[in-house]
């Protein structure tokens, strides 16, 4: 337990990221579907998206961007006190890429557990890290957002293929230190609404069989309509009830860094807080939507290109299947 007699803050002392090196083209889509280069750019705002090698697993990328945070933050694995590992796509359903992880990297004094919140995973990640460390339960959280949406993506289906990417990244979090203040982290749910984005098959409800196998059920289906009504509405809503929450207004905000989706998602949340397109952190165009890694990858990018640091807010904004969604302000500074 942390003693101290000033209120103990969290923030994100060191970020890191990876992405694996095989780049998917919207040339190399155009080629295995039906669509056209020009027709997923202008839809999306993607031109690449990165795939996992053969033999590379979703803990395998989460390692690579955990090594690059804790390097940063130069303190050794056996300094964790607990690793979430925020996916969707975990090596296996039991036992967690968590504990994975912490026989990886040697983090033999950690607890170890996953969080399942699709694209808002590393929100809610953020979330509870936030929650223990200020409670005095932890002194150093490590956040992992991995996914390998290569693996549950149809590439005979247009609407979702060029939509999704692989990729990582990590955050440590601590009550001291230099970083990223975490102010209040706004989060929803309704799972009312859970058949708009689904992996249908895999579960206990449809275990795996030669029938859900043949119908295709082990990959991404997904209304595309709808879900882009609630993204907006729901990011929106969030990320005005997080600035109040952190005593922001919308007019003050230095940088949105929102889930990497869709451009046309994106331009309209930016237009709703009026927000020029330039103060809006996009790795979308490079990677698609990595789900729970997207926000976690454009920080750490962020942190890499845009020097100095500002010290005007920066609101963090995702949505995903659940259907959940979240936001959060982040500060910079001692």
């Amino acid at each position: 337990m942390l003693k101290s007699s000033l209120p103990i803050k969290a923030r994100i002392v060191a970020t890191g990221s990876y992405v694996p090196e095989r780049i998917l083209t919207n040339e190399d889509l155009e080629k295995m579907v039906d669509t056209s280069a020009e027709w997923i750019w202008t839809r999306t705002g993607m031109k690449e998206r990165r795939i996992a090698a053969e033999g590379q697993f979703t803990s395998d990328m989460g390692y690579e961007a955990a090594k690059r945070s804790l390097e940063k933050a130069k303190i050794s694995a056996q300094e964790i006190d607990l690793i979430l590992f925020a996916t969707l796509t975990p090596d296996y359903l039991f036992p967690s890429t968590a504990c994975l992880l912490q026989a990886r990297l040697g983090a033999t004094g950690s607890a170890a557990l996953d969080i399942q919140a699709a694209c808002t995973g590393y929100l809610y990640g953020l979330s509870l890290a936030k929650a223990l460390i200020e409670s005095g339960a932890y002194r150093t959280v490590l956040l992992v957002a991995a996914e390998k949406l290569s693996s549950i993506v149809n590439y005979t289906d247009r609407n979702t293929c060029v939509l999704f990417g692989d990729g990582a990244a990590a955050c440590v979090i601590r009550g001291e230190g230099p970083g990223f203040l975490i102010h209040n982290v706004t989060l929803g749910a309704d799972g009312e609404q859970a058949e708009l984005l689904v992996l249908p098959a895999g579960g206990s409800k449809r275990p795996a069989s030669q029938e859900t196998i043949a119908s295709g059920l082990h990959y991404i289906k997904m209304e595309g309509k709808e879900v882009f009504k609630h993204a907006v509405r729901r990011m929106e809503m969030a990320s005005k009830e997080t600035l109040v929450q952190s005593g922001f207004t919308e007019s003050s905000l230095g940088w949105m860094i929102p889930h990497q989706a869709n451009i046309r998602i994106i331009e309209a949340l930016a237009k709703r807080f009026e927000l020029p397109m330039d103060k809006v952190y996009m790795t979308l165009h490079k990677y698609g939507n990595t789900s729970a890694s997207s926000l976690g990858i454009a920080l750490d990018e962020f942190c890499s290109e845009i020097t100095p640091i500002p010290k005007a807010p920066i609101l963090l904004t995702a949505f995903g299947a659940g259907l959940t969604w979240g936001a959060c302000v982040l500060t910079h500074g001692e």
